[in-house]
């Protein structure tokens, strides 16, 4: 197979304690003048056997797109022999001028703010550069193995011995002290939110099965999706937080699903961020807006339907009507128990005033954008046009570039505008 390994970054010009919209309030970003974690991600790749092309989603707040951009590709320019290619704000524009020309227009749900978006950027990209996977990373993970891509290729775009094909993979992450156990909060206060201790139940049993299985969770940071599967169905743009849980439960609506491989790993070193109210407060509306997008897929005769009791131990208790009633009783006891509680006691109030009306307005908005977006990719898939447009988002592509510049410079016969019909033609393959 040919996969593209796609990673996201976020970039941000506000403190990392801060929030920003319901999308687009992340779990950590890189400041707009720090180092960040990329350039660690970037230099553990280089190990890694049969790497192709690399995609880095820069994604940001528009008023900083320009800046976020370059900054990437400063850290991209570093590491000239990897075949990388940047996508920021201009390249986005490109690709949504290209967009309205083909008659598949989109808005903000193919886009550089909010985790959904990100990752239906990365799929148009691999659409049009015709890519048959795509292999998503993280950018504070490290990758240890050399044979991280050839796992996850693993059974990808294969049958089951049942006959069911395999087109959405995920493995799992180590986390600093080598464990793919979640922390389990022993606290009093999180009886009603022990998400860890549901996984960590998962987890165990996952890993004492078969190398592959049907999976009830996605580790975002480390999921292969075949053509198949990600030009047939996108990411939900809308959803605060756990796109990738999310994309689990899209998938098994529309007939297909994710498979667990408990041998395809990396090592997840996030950067410390003190950001466990706000994570808290994107759970919310995380959950609330799950639950009423699931209760909502079932009133349509042409989905499958999504049952709490086929995904336990996790996240079954966290898609039922129960987690309105888990949301208020932590936050009301973390209120108590934690020297940050009155901000806890706010989150109760959003869960049911501001996170219950997100979730009422937004829960049909996904249908109406997944109705389109088979035919989105259809007319994207290997576009000679955003092949170009990409070409010189590439570090190598621009390297190529230059020399054709100096060599043109020194023989004095080509203007600049032939310069830059040969850059084009030959992002285009032509």
């Amino acid at each position: 197979m040919n996969p593209v390994v796609i990673i996201p970054t976020y970039i941000s010009a506000r403190r990392r304690g801060e929030q920003g919209t319901v999308v687009a309030t992340y779990d950590h970003t890189t400041a707009i003048t720090g180092e960040g974690e990329l350039p660690r991600c970037l230099d553990s790749l280089r190990k890694v056997t049969g790497l192709g092309q690399i995609v880095i989603l820069a994604a940001s707040d528009a008023s900083i797109g320009a800046q976020a951009a370059e900054k990437v590709r400063r850290t991209a320019a570093q590491f000239p022999d990897l075949d990388i290619t940047v996508v920021g704000a201009a390249e986005l524009a490109s690709i949504r001028q290209r967009m309205e020309q083909l008659g598949v227009a989109v808005g903000p749900e193919v886009g550089l703010e909010g985790y959904g978006a990100v990752r239906n950027l990365g799929l148009v990209v691999a659409d049009a550069l015709d890519f048959d996977a795509a292999v998503f990373l993280d950018d504070d993970a490290v990758v240890e193995d050399p044979a991280f891509l050839e796992k996850a290729m693993y059974g990808l775009g294969k049958l089951t011995r049942r006959g069911i094909p395999i087109l959405a993979k995920t493995g799992y992450y180590l986390n600093e002290e080598g464990s793919y156990r979640s922390s389990r909060s022993t606290k009093w206060y999180d009886r009603f939110w022990e998400q860890g201790a549901a996984f960590n139940e998962w987890i165990e049993h996952a890993m004492r099965g078969p190398r592959l299985s049907r999976s009830s969770h996605v580790c975002g940071g480390c999921l292969a999706l075949h053509k198949e599967a990600f030009r047939r169905v996108a990411f939900d743009p809308y959803i605060a937080r756990g796109e990738d849980l999310d994309y689990l439960l899209d998938l098994r609506m529309y007939g297909s699903d994710i498979w667990f491989d408990n041998r395809w790993l990396m090592r997840h070193l996030p950067p410390a961020t003190p950001r466990e109210g706000l994570r808290f407060r994107q759970d919310i509306f995380r959950w609330l807006y799950e639950c009423r997008k699931i209760e909502y897929a079932r009133t349509q005769i042409d989905l499958l339907q999504i049952k709490p009791q086929s995904l336990q131990p996790y996240p079954g208790p966290f898609i039922d009507n129960g987690v309105a009633r888990r949301i208020k009783w932590t936050a009301w006891l973390r209120s108590i128990g934690r020297p940050d509680g009155k901000g806890y006691r706010r989150a109760a109030k959003s869960a049911t005033t501001d996170a219950a009306r997100y979730a009422e307005e937004h829960c049909a908005c996904y249908f109406q954008f997944q109705f389109k977006w088979p035919a989105l990719m259809a007319r994207c898939e290997n576009d000679a046009v955003m092949q170009a447009a990409l070409a010189d988002a590439s570090n190598q592509e621009r390297d190529r570039t230059a020399d054709i510049r100096a060599a043109s410079r020194a023989a004095g016969g080509v203007s600049p505008g032939e310069t830059t019909e040969i850059r084009l033609n030959i992002g285009s393959g032509e």
